[in-house]
């Protein structure tokens, strides 16, 4: 598997995401790219944690190998950055909920002028 390609398309999907977020006006691709940006960055730290070669921690027998054991923090770390992702997610999704039923729109500029009001 080519790792260069993948860090380069990870990379390539966080400022896809970065500039959606920065020029979006509607409320909804506003969260379709904060979900892009945490996607390419955990895709982004799993492919240079990756190591070929190396042993599951868990279920390999003995620790005679220790050496060529991976390290499972990095994984571990992964997850929990995709629970929090998924979490922040529907928070914003509720967010967006109460505020299209105030003021009846998804775009950003309408709910700023008429939350002045």
């Amino acid at each position: 598997m080519n790792f260069e390609a993948v860090e380069l398309f990870a990379i390539t999907m966080f400022f896809i995401g970065f500039y959606g977020l920065i020029t979006s006006k509607n409320i909804i691709k506003s969260i379709a790219f904060t979900v892009i940006l945490e996607t390419s960055v955990i895709m982004f730290f799993l492919v240079i944690g990756y190591q070929s070669g190396l042993l599951p921690p868990i279920g390999v027998g003995g620790l005679e190998n220790f050496d060529y054991i991976a390290d499972p923090l990095p994984q571990a770390l992964m997850i929990t950055a995709v629970i929090i992702g998924l979490s922040s997610t529907a928070v914003n999704i509720i967010m967006f909920i109460t505020l299209f039923r105030k003021y009846q729109s998804a775009d950003w500029d309408v709910v700023k002028t008429k939350s002045a009001e």
